[in-house]
């Protein structure tokens, strides 16, 4: 009797440890939050702003302005960027702890992972695309309607039922991004409907995470660990069929200039008839037609230079890393105020650096798809 009582009463106390140590936080979480610094959102919100805004204008700045009409090839690059730098950072930091809460089996990539990673190729290929066509400032005006996108599809798929409330931001959102359409001077129907693209697979990743994702804690750079390498490689089975090798002929013919100029100023006349000789040829591929596929000269050269490209992935991987200390920084509404600060301020430096225009018909509709889209976010979507 007095064994069996022991038995029982060892039984109760090895249940209650093993209870007490459910309790406690993962090694991991534990370990990230004693590691990982905290900013206030007075710190943090600026550099965001910075930095988001930096990449859409950096970005722009190279389509438009440098001519390099490859958004396909430059997001690419970002993504490979990306996929090196998350590694390297979970080696020598603290910021991917998070990832080994993530488990990825074979069944959850196929399930989850891939038609993500799918959806975020399409919609970074698309919104990048629109800038061959719009404005800087017309764009995040059509960035608007991505909770609208969100609702829709969410009541088509039964998973949320719409309200009266719903609806008006909905109305309100459509009727003031339709607004800042009709008062657009330079109105692409083309660049329209490839940023509607890029909304409906933005809105459609968004809605797959919540509920195939659904319990799984990803921070920006955690998701970005993931999916920059998948996404890097669906983006490189579309290179061939939207620009083809032309984009690396160009960059490859930037790198040759840049030596060649590189070498004539150190090593004098000699080394400078060499490098004339070599920025000035071209480079052909001849296809199984027997045509030219491509020629690149001397004139690309000076533009995309191979620190440019650093640069411009650099930056948009330091977005990442700011975005995972802005979602601690503040509540949902400081959050939602500090976008909303940064598509106006967005849209004025376009105008500014750009010389672009922005009618009051179009600044009142999208000042009504901004109040609606903020009540969307104070309304948490219900």
């Amino acid at each position: 009797m007095e064994k069996r009582e022991l038995e029982k009463l060892a039984s109760v106390e090895l249940n209650e440890q093993v209870r007490q140590s459910r309790d406690l936080p993962q090694p991991a979480i534990a370990q990230q939050a004693r590691n990982r610094t905290k900013f206030s959102a007075a710190a943090i919100i600026p550099v965001w702003i910075c930095l988001s805004s930096g990449v859409i204008i950096y970005n722009n700045y190279i389509y438009n302005t440098l001519n390099f009409k490859f958004p396909v090839f430059l997001v690419t690059w970002h993504l490979t960027f990306a996929a090196i730098g998350t590694r390297v950072l979970q080696r020598t930091t603290h910021l991917l702890d998070g990832a080994k809460d993530v488990p990825v089996s074979k069944d959850m990539f196929f399930r989850s992972i891939l038609p993500i990673g799918l959806l975020f190729s399409g919609s970074l290929i698309l919104s990048n695309t629109a800038y061959l066509y719009l404005s800087v400032a017309y764009i995040q005006m059509l960035k608007a309607f991505t909770p609208v996108a969100i609702l829709l599809i969410t009541w088509a798929t039964r998973i949320s039922e719409p309200s009266r409330k719903l609806l008006l931001i909905v109305l309100m959102i459509s009727s003031g991004v339709a607004i800042a359409s009709k008062g657009e001077r330079w109105f692409s129907l083309v660049g329209f409907f490839i940023q509607a693209g890029g909304v409906g697979f933005e809105a459609t990743r968004l809605v797959l995470i919540q509920t195939l994702l659904h319990g799984l804690k990803m921070d920006p750079l955690v998701s970005l660990h993931l999916y920059a390498p998948v996404c890097a490689l669906i983006n490189l089975c579309v290179i061939p069929f939207t620009e083809g090798l032309q984009p690396f002929y160009v960059v490859w013919g930037s790198i040759i200039g840049s030596y060649s100029h590189a070498m004539s100023a150190v090593s004098g006349s000699a080394a400078s008839a060499m490098s004339n000789a070599a920025s000035n040829a071209t480079v052909s591929i001849v296809g199984g037609s027997g045509e030219l596929f491509a020629v690149i000269g001397e004139e690309v050269a000076p533009h995309i230079t191979p620190f440019l490209l650093l640069t411009n992935a650099l930056l948009a991987f330091l977005l990442n890393i700011a975005a995972v200390f802005l979602v601690g920084a503040g509540s949902g509404l400081v959050l939602t105020l500090a976008g909303v600060l940064k598509d106006v301020l967005l849209v004025a430096g376009s105008v500014v650096i750009w010389g672009g225009q922005v009618g009051v018909m179009q600044a009142s509709g999208y000042s009504i798809a901004l109040c609606g889209l903020v009540l969307f976010r104070v309304s948490g979507g219900k």
